[in-house]
């Protein structure tokens, strides 16, 4: 059994249906891209797999488990790590309260948060707020790793940074991948850059499932049928 699926995924806000039919499947140390145009539902598959965003029909499997019950703090818990769009650090809070305010015992820890991303390690004492942009996402997923997840979500994690520090990103995303047995769903539109570090990618229009493959598969007619402007 994989390590997260889902099948058939509906859900709403309110009145307003969002996702149609969502299949997704990843397996323990995989990476997956989830991919579409903007408005397509990606955000809220995300919402769906960390219990923010209920959904209506379909099937929710995490590390064998039925979570669809689960509240999200109890996802969290779970195994599910997530690195929301926008970042979300805690402002008032300095990096190393950051790291600590959601840590979870297991072989990620603040030592090893730092071994990733050395500027985390340079700003220990900095309120996060006044971390540069670059710097809170690193922080992001600092923290995303301190509760030790089995699987890492990222949503967004590169939007509207410098392409220096986006280079950082990826290359740390790379090496979870190679060194972490992590299994991440990463939602990005840089397809140059994910080519590089997943294994196989699930595309998502008008909240469907339209296109699932490995990602060598994944050749320009797709890309310009479902990606392009």
């Amino acid at each position: 059994m994989s390590l997260l699926e889902l099948k058939d995924i509906t859900a709403s806000y309110g009145p307003t249906q969002a996702l149609f039919g969502v299949d997704l499947a990843l397996e323990a140390g995989e990476v997956c891209a989830l991919m579409g145009r903007n408005g397509m539902g990606k955000s809220s598959t995300i919402k769906v797999i960390c219990r923010m965003l209920k959904h209506d029909g379909g099937t929710l499997h995490f590390d064998g488990r039925d979570i669809a019950g689960l509240p999200s703090f109890r996802a969290a818990q779970a195994g599910v790590g997530l690195v929301p769009e926008g970042r979300r650090c805690f402002a008032p809070l300095t990096v190393h309260e950051n790291l600590i305010a959601a840590a979870r015992p297991g072989p990620w820890d603040e030592a090893r948060v730092v071994e990733l991303f050395p500027r985390l390690g340079e700003r220990r004492d900095q309120a996060a707020g006044s971390l540069s942009g670059g710097e809170q996402q690193m922080l992001a997923i600092g923290r995303a790793l301190m509760t030790n997840p089995q699987l890492l979500l990222l949503d967004e994690a590169t939007e509207g940074l410098a392409p220096v520090v986006r280079q950082e990103i990826w290359a740390a995303v790379a090496e979870l991948k190679r060194d972490s047995g992590l299994a991440l769903l990463v939602v990005d539109k840089s397809l140059a850059e994910l080519r590089r570090v997943a294994d196989h990618a699930v595309i998502l229009e008008r909240g469907r499932s339209v296109w699932v493959g490995p990602m060598p598969a994944l050749d320009t007619q797709i890309a310009d049928q479902f990606l392009g402007v």
